[in-house]
């Protein structure tokens, strides 16, 4: 419809602002409490509450069993599938992460991180796994396998790739996870999240919480159905309460060092399982 100067209505818009959510159960939502907070001064973010994070521990152990299950090589397509997926929002996260060089560097790593633990999901038991000489008519093996729930806590730094670098290889091993977003600066990691929801990850296997970190640390770290927890993202005195809490419950405490890719990285969330057979005459 024609304004009075001759315009054209419809060419004016209002500008409609980002809601930045959480990622729990396949579902973006707001904090049960209704709590924000503004990291950048201007965006409001969720502020995570316990029970957020008692829903996200609960749909990613339901998740477990089924993701687990699937074939090496499906993870190994799906982690694919999420390096495509961030790959194709290059110009989004470039501008999330501040423009430049410099986060063009970090969203190269983040992808290729992806692209090389989808390579390794088929060939970690081979690696990984041994055949043990025994005295007896057995053979003896010891294979990978999941510890299943693992809590990460993000880096501050990089905001993108620092949370890849963690969320990758225990993906890789067919683990589930629940992490905690840079305190911050959690938009790269929720709008990973978006990444993440349509990369055919099932509803569970992964979840992102944001908020305060003091708050929703001693719950991950206390929480009896978490089987593990990165701390890669910790202060030193985050990291001594976090090995106390977690000595109740005899929650695995990951502390490698996000260097360089490994292997070793992915079986740091897992368990190795020894099976005894008879040697058939």
């Amino acid at each position: 419809m024609p304004t009075k100067n001759g315009g054209d209505r419809g060419s004016e818009r209002i500008e409609v602002r980002k809601t930045y959510k959480q990622y729990v159960g396949g579902e973006f939502i707001r904090s049960e409490s209704g709590r924000a907070y503004q990291p950048h001064g201007a965006v409001n973010v969720p502020r995570g509450s316990r029970k957020d994070l008692r829903d996200a521990v609960r749909v990613a152990r339901g998740a477990f069993t089924s993701w687990s299950a699937r074939t090496a090589m499906n993870r190994g397509q799906i982690l694919y599938r999420a390096a495509e997926m961030l790959d194709g929002r290059r110009t989004q996260f470039v501008d999330l992460l501040g423009g430049g060089r410099q986060a063009r560097l970090e969203l190269d790593e983040a992808v290729d991180t992806l692209v090389w633990y989808a390579g390794w999901t088929d060939k970690l038991a081979q690696v990984t796994g041994t055949v043990n000489p025994v005295a007896g008519p057995y053979f003896n093996f010891t294979i990978p396998e999941p510890t299943g729930v693992v809590g990460i806590v993000a880096p501050e730094v990089p905001a993108l790739a620092g949370l890849v670098r963690r969320l990758a290889p225990a993906l890789c091993g067919g683990n589930v996870v629940v992490a905690l977003a840079p305190e911050a600066d959690p938009l790269p990691a929720l709008t990973l999240a978006e990444v993440l929801a349509t990369s055919d990850f099932p509803a569970g296997v992964v979840n992102v919480l944001s908020g305060r970190r003091g708050e929703l640390l001693p719950w991950l770290a206390a929480h009896m159905d978490v089987n593990a927890i990165d701390v890669g993202g910790c202060t030193p005195d985050e990291v001594a309460a976090i090995e106390k809490a977690a000595a109740d419950n005899v929650k695995r405490v990951v502390k490698m060092p996000a260097g360089e890719r490994s292997p070793h990285l992915i079986t740091a969330y897992m368990e190795m399982k020894t099976i005894w057979h008879p040697i058939g005459v």
